[in-house]
């Protein structure tokens, strides 16, 4: 018989090498760590969200071969999103009710917590999870309580003017990916938001749909001056002027499409590079516009269902309605209005969006102080439908 070679034996081990990765599987452990990022009086808690697993779901998870490691340190983000890439890209198990994932992007303590609190509590826990992202540079006091107490993510500062706060939205939906693989929609809000509808009807709307809600407009007039708030060329060759598109900060996204922005590479690679003009960057209504039409435009009904009035505003900020306002004749009249599909009402990515009727779910943005006549009317107009 033939001795083996130094040659044959390294063949060998590449062959063999593949099934002992296929037969390995990694028994993850369910934990929860709290992390104080500052030393000042009630630091907000960080919640690292680590995926469940028995014995059930190890074995589905198995089949499905989307079984993740546990969370990487939250210094980084590359491998967070390198991580939530690999999930399930449909809601997982088939038998579970699907969930929404309620991710608040904010730097203030939530000032609409009473309200949004009575909201959830009208349904089941088991149909929805919240993620916060908290920047921590700020206080929260009071500390975040009640159903978003433990619910804040690891978080850095995020502004305006630079890519953070796209870099905020996709550190929620990695976090969202990961901790529960039954999350089928996930919506982006602000501290200034509040619903329009009960959670019944929210949940309805959003759960029926297989596509997500995402405002990309086209043919806006400020499209060259934000293509080229890098530098004139810095967005080539991966964004062409004509793929670039606008949109709301704020969407509902499926699953499919939450992995497939925590996937992307390419065009983050250009739109987190800063801005050398800040009159005319806003990463944050451009990334997702423009990664979604490129990418999968059918899936998509272009607009937002978050409810915001820009009529005669000139200084980025929407029109705020303060309390004085607030009453049943607003909310109804919010909830008439229907989410802008572009100026020519088509948008060009879907004829068939000129056929919806979707209503907007959410609104902003609110005074603060409104929180007040908000709990009013919240049984008797807000949740009533």
């Amino acid at each position: 018989m033939l001795s083996p070679t130094p040659l044959s034996l390294f063949c060998a081990l590449l062959l063999c090498l593949p099934l002992a990765v296929v037969f390995t599987v990694k028994n993850p452990t369910a934990s929860t760590t709290t992390i104080n990022i500052d030393s000042n009086e009630n630091p907000p808690t960080i919640f690292v969200p680590i995926t469940h697993s028995t014995k059930n779901n190890q074995e589905m998870e198995l089949k499905q071969s989307t079984a993740a490691p546990p969370l990487p340190p939250p210094n980084d983000d590359e491998p967070l999103l390198r991580v939530a890439s690999l999930v399930n890209p449909k809601p997982w198990p088939p038998t579970s009710p699907k969930k929404l994932a309620f991710m608040f992007l904010t730097t203030v303590p939530l000032p609409f917590a009473p309200l949004w609190e009575l909201y959830l509590n009208q349904t089941s826990k088991t149909l929805f999870n919240i993620y916060i992202h908290a920047d921590p540079t700020n206080r929260y006091n009071p500390p975040f309580a009640g159903v978003f107490a433990h619910r804040v993510i690891p978080s850095k500062p995020a502004s305006r003017f630079t890519p953070t706060l796209v870099s905020a939205a996709r550190r929620l939906l990695a976090h969202a990916l990961l901790h529960d693989p039954s999350n089928a929609m996930f919506a982006l809000l602000s501290p200034s938001c509040v619903p329009l509808h009960s959670f019944n009807f929210t949940y309805r709307t959003l759960i029926s749909s297989k596509k997500s809600f995402i405002e990309i407009l086209k043919n806006e007039g400020s499209a060259y001056g934000r293509w080229a708030a890098r530098g004139e060329d810095a967005m080539l060759p991966e964004v062409r002027l004509e793929d670039f598109r606008i949109g709301s900060q704020f969407w509902v996204l499926t699953r499919k499409h939450a992995r497939l922005v925590v996937r992307d590479r390419r065009l983050w690679s250009k739109f987190k590079l800063p801005c050398v003009r800040y009159d005319t960057c806003y990463p944050e209504e451009n990334y997702f516009a423009t990664l979604l039409s490129m990418r999968d435009p059918r899936r998509c009904v272009p607009a937002t269902l978050t409810h915001v009035d820009w009529r005669g505003r000139f200084d980025g900020h929407p029109r705020t309605y303060e309390a004085s306002e607030v009453g049943p004749e607003l909310v109804l009249s919010l909830r008439k209005d229907r989410p802008r599909y572009g100026d020519d009402g088509r948008n060009g990515s879907d004829s068939s969006v000129t056929k919806r009727h979707d209503p907007f779910l959410f609104a902003r943005k609110f005074s603060f102080d409104s929180i007040q006549p908000l709990m009013r009317i919240a049984n008797d107009v807000l949740f009533k439908d």
